[in-house]
């Protein structure tokens, strides 16, 4: 998280320091948000590739939420098509479920989520403007610890991999005057499977598969210059 509200609070600040020499519009080419948003992965195995450990039979897991601070970057081609990308680090961790209700399996997985979409923006472009997208996505992981339950049963170090995915996404951009200025909120779907691994030293003693597929929901301000 704190590297995501680094990023916006820079952001902000060159904004505001530049908001004199970017004249801002309504139908502009550019349109910078600065947005907080809900991050809520899913987290499940979907399969077990290999156990070491010995996990009770039913063992299943979840990953925690987290709120961050987004940046998004769009760019216009048409009044209604234009691509999108977004900044953010989100921070989390893998419990259990089941047998081992609770138990701390991924301690502070740092996730960005680099990501570019398509969209497509109904109406003529003045007043509300919903719009829907789609595009890739890459999931990279930084950080990630094995949780204290984990360690207890013999993993000394866990490794989620980075991994390609799919997102979908819809929203509407709201102006709040002719300058600019604009009010958005966002959702997108991620569907991203990953794989997690936990060592014993230099050994790999469990590996399992695990959807992530998160839903991300984001409002925020939105400038268009």
């Amino acid at each position: 998280m704190k590297y995501g509200l680094k990023i916006a609070v820079a952001t902000v600040a060159v904004l505001g320091m530049s908001g004199a020499a970017i004249a801002g519009s309504s139908d502009g080419k550019i349109q910078v948000k600065v947005m907080g948003s809900l991050v809520a992965p899913d987290g499940k195995i979907k399969s077990i590739e290999l156990d070491n450990i010995g996990l009770p039979a039913g063992t299943q897991t979840e990953a925690d939420d987290n709120f961050v601070p987004t940046i998004a970057a769009e760019y216009f081609f048409t009044p209604n098509i234009s691509v999108e990308t977004i900044c953010c680090v989100t921070q989390h961790d893998v419990t259990g479920t089941g047998p081992l209700d609770g138990a701390g399996l991924v301690s502070n997985a740092n996730i960005i989520p680099a990501t570019l979409t398509a969209k497509y923006h109904f109406g003529d472009g003045s007043g509300f403007k919903p719009y829907v997208g789609a595009g890739p996505t890459y999931f990279i992981f930084i950080d990630e610890k094995a949780g204290s339950t984990a360690q207890a049963l013999g993993a000394t170090r866990q490794k989620m991999n980075d991994k390609v995915g799919f997102a979908l996404q819809a929203g509407f951009d709201l102006p709040i005057n002719d300058k600019g200025l604009g009010l958005s909120v966002d959702a997108k779907r991620y569907f991203v499977t990953t794989t997690a691994r936990w060592y014993a030293d230099q050994t790999e003693v469990l590996r399992t598969r695990h959807k992530i597929d998160p839903w991300v929901i984001s409002a925020g301000l939105a400038y268009r210059f």
